[in-house]
């Protein structure tokens, strides 16, 4: 679920735009932000804190070990991201707002200063978000739109000082060893390489880097609970990655067509069926009933499977890129740079050409 519920937030460089469509979004973003930043205290202060609970110290000492792990060896920036925390008093830290056509899995786009076109908008408050998808929804009834939480952002290493460095927060704080790895080393990749509108080039980048980091660590500095723990998990992540694509790739197939619009959405309820149809096989076999997916499935639609693609379609592109700079970091960094600078169209073409065969459900 990771992967599918994390994503950059725009509300992080709200402070360095100027023009983010009405005055009230870019005040919530604005102050939202300054809020986070307020309630964050560094790293040691917190784990020498006698009021801090032993379960939290643990975490927050093992996520400073990964902080440094990043720095050493995956050649990550090393700065005043995650040395510090937040306790916040939510489910998540923001909550974006997707949307889709009801034939296509082309997500709608908000277009800003520094970050470029992005295929979400997000909210400090779940209110004003889900306010804004109904506002959606009023303005063309065949619009598919999803909100969901966001446990982390990153702000792109863009904004100044350590005040504005990316926090550890309590919404991700005390997940598994192997997923706290993965969001540090991913939310970190954006520091790295970005290229303004290109969605995902930027997501399926970070995420190549935290399942290609995150195994390293596993391997390197976890134990064997751990990543016998994370190999559970990441076994039901894949099965459902790959459920994910087959329908994404069966949409598309549809959508692309030449019937007319009634026969798309005929088939388009057939795909949605054999989605739902494979799911509960899953569920019923390999998964012996567990459920921690059914509320993904049972709200399923255009906009949920556009920013899953954009977090794992060029991620096979980007593994492939790994293996040709001699699984080097360092070297494997400085080729995305180059390449987030180049037009899109040539960026993509670059891309597409690593791109195995047959291998986008696969890592």
């Amino acid at each position: 679920m990771r992967r599918l519920f994390t994503c950059l937030a725009v509300a992080a460089t709200a402070l360095l735009t100027t023009a983010c469509g009405s005055a009230g979004y870019l005040s919530q973003s604005v102050q939202g932000h300054l809020a986070l930043m307020r309630s964050a205290r560094p790293v040691p202060e917190v784990i020498a804190d006698p009021a801090t609970p032993a379960p939290l110290r643990d975490k927050l000492e093992l996520s400073q070990r990964m902080r440094d792990y990043a720095v050493s060896e995956l050649a990550l920036p090393d700065n005043a991201s995650y040395r510090r925390y937040a306790a916040l008093d939510r489910p998540a830290v923001v909550w974006n707002v997707v949307a889709a056509p009801e034939l296509s899995l082309k997500l709608r786009t908000w277009c800003f200063p520094v970050v470029g076109c992005v295929g979400y908008r997000g909210y400090f408050d779940r209110a004003r978000a889900e306010a804004y998808a109904a506002e959606l929804k009023d303005s063309d009834a065949t619009l598919e739109v999803a909100v969901y939480g966001v446990p982390a952002y990153s702000s792109l290493g863009k904004l100044p000082g350590d005040f504005f460095a990316d926090p550890l927060l309590s919404t991700f704080i005390g997940w598994p060893e192997g997923e706290l790895a993965r969001l540090i080393f991913h939310e970190l990749s954006h520091q790295v390489a970005y290229a303004s509108g290109d969605t995902e080039f930027n997501e399926s980048y970070a995420t190549a880097v935290e399942r290609l980091g995150g195994a390293r660590w596993l391997a390197e500095r976890a134990s064997a609970e751990a990543r016998d723990e994370y190999t559970r998990f990441d076994a039901m992540r894949r099965d459902f990655r790959a459920l994910t694509w087959r329908t994404r790739e069966r949409l598309q197939a549809v959508y692309e067509g030449t019937a007319s619009a009634d026969h798309k959405r005929a088939a388009k309820a057939r795909v949605y069926a054999q989605l739902r149809e494979e799911y509960a096989a899953l569920k019923a076999g390999a998964w012996n009933g567990d459920a921690r997916y059914d509320g993904w499935i049972a709200n399923a639609n255009n906009a949920r499977l556009g920013v899953q693609g954009a977090y794992d379609d060029l991620v096979p592109a980007f593994v492939a890129l790994f293996e040709r700079e001699g699984r080097d970091f360092a070297r494997f960094h400085r080729e995305v740079k180059r390449l987030a600078g180049l037009p899109a169209e040539e960026r993509r073409a670059t891309l597409n050409a690593l791109m195995p065969a047959h291998s986008a459900a696969s890592h």
